[in-house]
C-alpha cells in the first residue's frame, strides 16, 4: 500500500507554509511499472492527482491515472504522437497542467524560474500559493531534469521536497520516509542548479 501523507510539519512551527490536506506518495515502480530513469514527472503528477482526488468529492483515489493513462490523455489532446503511448518518454510541468485540466477541470499556473540562483526571488510566490490554495507544487527543469514535488516552504529559504526517484517498497510511515532522504528540506538556492531553469506547476484548486 502506498504511503498516505497527512501532515508534513510540526504545527507549532509557524515559519512554515505547507500543503494542506492529504496526498499519496507515488514513486518509481510503486505500481509495478518499471519507470526508473524517466518516470519521475509522471510520479509527481500522480501525487498531485491524489491530492486533488482527496479534495474533490467527485473523485476517488482510484481516479489517479496510470502512466499509460497519462500518455493516452496527452495523445488524445494531440500534444503527443500515437507512438508516445507505452514509451519511456518523460513529461514536464506543462504536460502535467494539461492532464490536470483534462481529468479534473483544474487550472494550473506555470511559473518559469530562469535559473536556480533566481529561485530565492520566487519563494514568496510559493508561500502565497500554499497560503491561498494549499495544493502541492510540481517542479521540473532542464539541466536539473529530475521532477520534484514541493510540499512546503520554510522562512522563504527552504523547500520541502518529496522525491519520486525512490524505487523500493512503500514506506510504512512519514518518519521512515524522512529518514530515507526522499522527503527533506532543500536550501534555496544552494541545493538547486544555477545552470538549470525551473518550471513550477501550481494547481489552482483551493483546499477546503
Amino acid at each position: 500500500m502506498l504511503l498516505q501523507i497527512d501532515r508534513v510539519h510540526d504545527e507549532t512551527e509557524t515559519t512554515i507554509d505547507p500543503v494542506r490536506g492529504s496526498l499519496t506518495f507515488y514513486h518509481y515502480k510503486c505500481d509495478g511499472h518499471d519507470d526508473r530513469g524517466w518516470g519521475c514527472g509522471y510520479r509527481t503528477l500522480q501525487t498531485l492527482c491524489s491530492w486533488i482526488s482527496n479534495v474533490k468529492e467527485a473523485h476517488a483515489l482510484s481516479d489517479v491515472p496510470s502512466i499509460i493513462n497519462i500518455q493516452e490523455i496527452l495523445v488524445n489532446l494531440e500534444d503527443k504522437p500515437k507512438s508516445f503511448v507505452k514509451s519511456n518518454q518523460w513529461i514536464g510541468t506543462c504536460e502535467a497542467a494539461m492532464v490536470l485540466s483534462q481529468l479534473y477541470d483544474v487550472d494550473c499556473k506555470i511559473v518559469h524560474v530562469p535559473n536556480g540562483s533566481d529561485l530565492l526571488n520566487y519563494m514568496n510566490v510559493l508561500s502565497q500559493h500554499f497560503r491561498e490554495f494549499g495544493s502541492p507544487v510540481m517542479m521540473g527543469g532542464d539541466a536539473d531534469a529530475a521532477s520534484k514535488c514541493i510540499l512546503a516552504v520554510r522562512s522563504n529559504q527552504q523547500c520541502l521536497i518529496l522525491d519520486p526517484h525512490y524505487s523500493g517498497p512503500s514506506f510504512a510511515s512519514i518518519d521512515q520516509l524522512r529518514k530515507s532522504g526522499y522527503l527533506r528540506w532543500y536550501t534555496v538556492p544552494q541545493d538547486f542548479l544555477s545552470s538549470s531553469f525551473y518550471n513550477l506547476c501550481l494547481p489552482q484548486l483551493k483546499y477546503t
